[in-house]
């Protein structure tokens, strides 16, 4: 949580001093204005009403999607040297050594082999129902956060859907109050309706690459730890054994 709320509050504070340069070039002539100068501007001309949630779901996403890409990767482990470990451990000093071994690793495949290795005493049976419980609190581990990020993709598009609406009713109301159809009236209300739809679009296309990442990296990390967490039953059941 803490490492969560340092990311968004360091976004926050990129996104404020990029919103005080933004306010010192705003004399600047449109001819010259760069490419933040026209994102800007577009974000203007889109409405602080919808573009400013627009914008909150793209800060939030991105920092629950940084601090889950750092945690994953934080969580990787070499199961096989893990498990060479594990088993060298387990003929020089029994259970204990090799409990050694796996609290001094960190991720959750360690995590879980700890689990099993602390109801080694009971069976093998009682090592995989204690495997499989403890690997379910694991994946739950892992997929923290994620609920928000999706929630963030869906609602990003829906508010610049919204904003369009609002906008074309606004659109409309012009047209009613000039009592006439201008195109300059019309496409006016049009451009300002359609931006908080890119906004949104934009927004569901990055958090959705990113939620991709994420769900495919936690994939890999379940299969490590389901495929990890029989060879640690045989490799127990080897040691038993041999003894």
């Amino acid at each position: 949580m803490k490492k969560l709320l340092s990311i968004f509050a360091l976004i926050m504070v990129l996104a404020v001093s990029t919103t005080q340069v933004y306010a010192q070039d705003e004399q600047s002539t449109e001819q010259s204005a760069g490419f933040h100068q026209q994102i800007k501007q577009k974000f203007i001309d889109g409405g602080p009403t919808f573009m400013w949630p627009i914008l909150i779901c793209l800060i939030l996403g991105l920092a629950i999607s940084i601090e889950r890409i750092i945690t994953l990767n934080m969580a990787t482990t070499n199961t096989k040297k893990l498990l060479a470990n594990i088993e060298d451990a387990l003929a020089r000093g029994g259970i204990e050594a090799a409990k050694d071994v796996t609290k001094n690793t960190r991720g959750p495949v360690a995590s879980i082999f700890t689990q099993g290795l602390m109801r080694s005493s009971e069976g093998i049976e009682m090592v995989e129902k204690s495997i499989v419980a403890y690997g379910g609190v694991e994946m739950a581990r892992l997929e923290r956060g994620l609920i928000w990020v999706s929630l963030f993709i869906s609602l990003g598009p829906m508010l610049g859907f919204f904003g369009t609406v609002i906008g074309m009713v606004n659109a409309f109301d012009a047209i009613e109050a000039a009592g006439d159809i201008s195109p300059q009236v019309v496409a006016g209300g049009m451009k300002t309706a359609l931006i908080t739809t890119v906004g949104g679009l934009i927004v569901g296309m990055i958090l959705q690459t990113l939620y991709n990442y994420l769900v495919s990296k936690i994939d890999s990390l379940v299969n490590a730890m389901e495929d990890a967490s029989i060879s640690l039953v045989d490799i127990l059941v080897k040691h038993k054994l041999s003894k």
